[in-house]
């Protein structure tokens, strides 16, 4: 049997996903800038994209942007609008468990003379709302926040964050990395007062290389690629009609019955989350089943490394992560881990468990079987 359980890495396509990316690449494979009628049939694609993914967030066609992914999109938030703002100011907040796709374009920018803020989590992974609201200052530019973390599903209230950012200072945008919330709650941007929204599409049953970033019609932001002024001059570049169209067809079907699918995520991540903390040694890391996104785990298995862990599990065709698969596969320290302090035995241990509508509890009772079985002889050996 196999179990695949790293959906936070990536998703498994939704066949019509599939078939409209070999549509757009085998019949209607035209330039979307082209005037004749390949380039016309390419160009719908795009709109129609565009126009389903704003119907998800109850906002305007011509505010989404598509990009490469989520991390260009991250990069774009972040530095197109610290250029874009920097008479203003040169104050950026954000928090201490982001991912690196914000982490880093934010360390590059107080290289060039940005000054950077770093709001502290507490153990749980729960963001500290009043340290947030105290940092804000005039000449605060931008904020930027994870929706739900990618490695322990803690989730930020940016509903409540975007309030007291405005409310602080109205000039300040307010980003959300999105790119593990976009699909497990509805998030409307004008209602909730996000300025900028990045998601990547293969974290929803999309194909890879391909996300894109939402920008409100008030945000000031500067291109970052230029070239021949596609996508109104905003984001140059041939339109990626194949990963857009497969991307816009994800986006309207992840959220077709989504309460009730995230009634069912949310049952097998609490059956999972039972059975694991039931285990010897073993800490659930960061919040609360309850409280987390309805389909990440994190678990230390005190005792055992992650990867002899990892492996000891691939070898049982049961596929789980020792942290973000989004960094290269040299380990480094986990920030989120170092967030909220944990120790270092569980830094080490630490596995995550990432579910999808396609996880079924016979993955999961498969799972916890060969857990079972494997942990007593991996402590053994670890002894010896």
């Amino acid at each position: 049997m196999e179990a695949y359980l790293d959906n936070s890495a990536t998703t498994k396509c939704f066949e019509e996903v599939k078939d409209i990316v070999v549509k757009t690449m085998m019949e209607d494979y035209g330039n979307p800038s082209a005037m004749h009628l390949k380039g016309v049939e390419a160009e719908r694609y795009v709109k129609e994209a565009a126009s389903a993914i704003a119907k998800t967030l109850k906002v305007q066609e011509k505010e989404i942007f598509f990009t490469s992914g989520g991390t260009e999109s991250d990069n774009w938030a972040l530095v197109g609008t610290a250029y874009a703002n920097c008479r203003q100011g040169k104050h950026i907040i954000t928090t201490s468990f982001e991912h690196a796709a914000v982490s880093a374009p934010l360390e590059w920018l107080k290289e060039q003379g940005y000054e950077i803020t770093v709001i502290p989590v507490d153990e749980r992974g729960n963001l500290f709302l009043e340290k947030l609201e105290a940092a804000i200052r005039p000449d605060t530019i931008l904020v930027s926040t994870m929706y739900v973390n990618n490695e322990m599903g803690a989730v930020v209230p940016v509903e409540a964050a975007a309030k007291l950012v405005h409310d602080r200072n109205p000039k300040t945008v307010y980003h959300v990395d999105a790119i593990q919330g976009y699909g497990k709650y509805r998030i409307y941007p004008k209602r909730m007062g996000i300025d900028l929204l990045s998601v990547s599409s293969h974290k929803i049953h999309g194909p890879k290389g391909v996300g894109f970033l939402y920008v409100s019609e008030k945000v000031k932001i500067h291109p970052m690629i230029l070239g021949g002024g596609q996508q109104k001059g905003m984001r140059s570049g041939t339109d990626n009609v194949p990963g857009i169209a497969g991307l816009g067809t994800a986006a309207r079907m992840v959220y077709e019955n989504h309460e009730e699918k995230m009634e069912k995520l949310r049952a097998l991540k609490t059956y999972l989350a039972k059975n694991l903390s039931e285990m010897e040694r073993v800490v659930i890391n960061g919040p609360l089943p309850k409280d987390g996104a309805p389909h990440i785990i994190n678990a230390s298995f005190l005792g055992v490394r992650s990867e002899v862990l990892l492996h000891t599990l691939e070898d049982k065709g049961i596929y789980v992560s020792a942290g973000s698969a989004c960094s290269s596969h040299k380990r480094a320290a986990s920030a989120s881990m170092t967030a909220i302090s944990a120790d270092q035995e569980r830094r080490e241990s630490a596995i995550r468990f990432s579910l999808s509508e396609f996880t079924t509890k016979e993955e999961l009772d498969y799972t916890l079987e060969q857990i079972r079985t494997v942990l007593p002889v991996l402590r053994k050996y670890a002894r010896h």
